[in-house]
């Protein structure tokens, strides 16, 4: 028989609404498995009070019993990610400058899947900032990898991923601006997706008209939990004037990948550099929707792609200067924020207008581009990562093979694509390393505003890969 925490979150649910299980024996399994692992894992943090927790599961079966149901998530505990606004709940981001952050109102993805019926239990594990795809900070430490604990989980949503990948929630939320919903997906065997620009509205911020590199998003160990948490998270809000309603799928009722026609980006012609067994890893995935029926053709990309490399640091630069600005005119900040905050600020404050100008040409063509293949090829595919999960005490790779990297994030190059064009991308699992310890990801890009018809295609997809989808995490060995 298994145990309520090995259920999928729609699997909770429809087991919650049937009553064949209660709110309150819900609660007590996610927290008796939360105590036993987090010492280790540590991608819970901030946790909410057990006793506190358990009246709300117990109010929540109230409800129920007298007919009031508050939605798919009814009881379904949840932890947010520490870098999203919750009422009451310090948002630290990872950072000693803003330990005792505590604001005033939720973000509108918290009010949706309040509004849903989710329990906030805690807040999910972030590098200092949300800054680089590594789980670190000074305020919570590091998150290791849920399969190989001397590993990064990734970031920026690494604890959201190791805390889904060891079972301690049943779905989770996270953000993307470089990745942070895709590399934590892929190095933890889970399924992340970065929605299409503006399908998931967020707020309140100091910008609602620029700031649109980054987005929330889903994960989850399977896509039907994964279209639940996103139906939930996403649709206009009106006080972001930007945020678009994306539809419904318009693919059908064909379980298998006949006829889906996937475009194979690979390394981009060399262009980008990938650790040894990557690639290979990613065409195991490949070769297994070419079973499934699909059709893959190798494709290359017109365009300069340095000149895209520098339109996103420009763009970066833009969008996090003036933020770190803020924090380093506090009393001692240069002294307290990461190396790596320091040279994104530091980046930043030689750009000009007429640079944000080209970069904002050079990222119009590459949307033209990718939206040119995309009208020939149902996905584009790459690597979600250009390397394995790394040690967990290093801070970045410096070099792939023999190419040095020049900055701390040119690592994870392989996502800016889909962040500039603003195009749905998701990351499924594939095979892992040779020696069976590492997982990794295949980031599939869908067409512009094609969310649903993208998450249809993964679930599709789904189907062929229980082997690596049931691969147990370490915690299994633990608990």
């Amino acid at each position: 028989m298994t145990k309520i925490t090995d259920w999928g979150a729609q699997d909770l649910s429809r087991a919650i609404h049937a009553k064949d299980v209660s709110c309150v024996e819900v609660m007590h399994a996610y927290l008796e498995r939360i105590h036993a692992l987090n010492h280790s894992t540590n991608a819970i943090v901030q946790m909410c009070d057990d006793e506190a927790l358990l009246v709300q599961a117990a109010a929540r079966d109230a409800e129920m019993s007298a007919g009031r149901d508050r939605g798919w998530m009814h009881g379904i505990p949840q932890a947010i990610k520490d870098t999203t606004q919750v009422q009451g709940m310090p948002t630290s981001l990872g950072s000693v400058l803003l330990k005792d952050n505590i604001p005033m109102s939720d973000s509108i993805t918290v009010e949706r899947v309040r509004a849903a019926g989710a329990i906030i239990v805690g807040k999910t594990n972030v590098p200092e900032l949300g800054l680089g795809s590594h789980t670190f900070n000074d305020v919570y430490g590091a998150t290791p990898n849920a399969y190989d604990p001397s590993r990064s989980a990734g970031g920026s949503s690494g604890g959201a991923a190791a805390a889904l990948a060891h079972r301690m929630l049943p779905v989770a939320d996270g953000s993307d601006f470089m990745g942070s919903l895709r590399n934590p997906a892929g190095w933890n065997n889970i399924f992340g997706m970065r929605p299409s620009h503006g399908a998931v509205p967020s707020a309140p911020g100091a910008d609602i008209w620029v700031s649109h590199l980054g987005t929330e998003g889903p994960m989850a160990r399977r896509v039907e939990d994964l279209v639940g948490l996103f139906k939930t998270q996403a649709g206009y809000d009106s006080r972001q004037p930007l945020s678009v309603d994306v539809g419904v799928s318009a693919g059908g009722v064909d379980p298998t990948l006949n006829g889906v026609r996937i475009g194979w980006l690979g390394d981009l012609d060399g262009h980008l550099a990938v650790e040894s067994g990557v690639l290979e890893a990613c065409l195991s995935g490949i070769k297994r929707m070419e079973a499934g029926g699909a059709s893959v053709e190798e494709v290359h990309v017109d365009l300069d792609l340095e000149s895209v490399w520098s339109a996103w640091l420009t763009w970066r630069g833009v969008l996090l200067g003036p933020r770190l600005a803020a924090l380093l005119a506090l009393p001692g900040a240069r002294d307290i924020l990461k190396p790596e905050a320091i040279w994104e600020y530091d980046h930043s404050l030689g750009i000009t207008l007429k640079d944000f100008t080209r970069a904002s040409e050079v990222r119009t063509t590459l949307y033209n581009r990718l939206n040119g293949l995309l009208k020939k090829y149902d996905v584009l595919a790459l690597p979600v990562a250009q390397v394995w999960p790394f040690p967990i005490e290093q801070r970045w790779p410096q070099s792939i093979g023999e190419r040095r990297m020049d900055s701390y994030h040119r690592w994870m190059e392989v996502t800016i694509y889909a962040t500039l064009a603003g195009l749905p991308a998701i990351s499924v699992p594939t095979e892992f390393n040779m020696i069976g310890q590492w997982p990794m990801g295949i980031q599939l890009i869908g067409r512009p505003r094609g969310d649903f018809d993208l998450l249809a295609l993964a679930g599709r997809y789904e189907r062929y890969i229980d082997d690596w989808l049931n691969t147990p995490a370490h915690s299994a060995q633990l608990f």
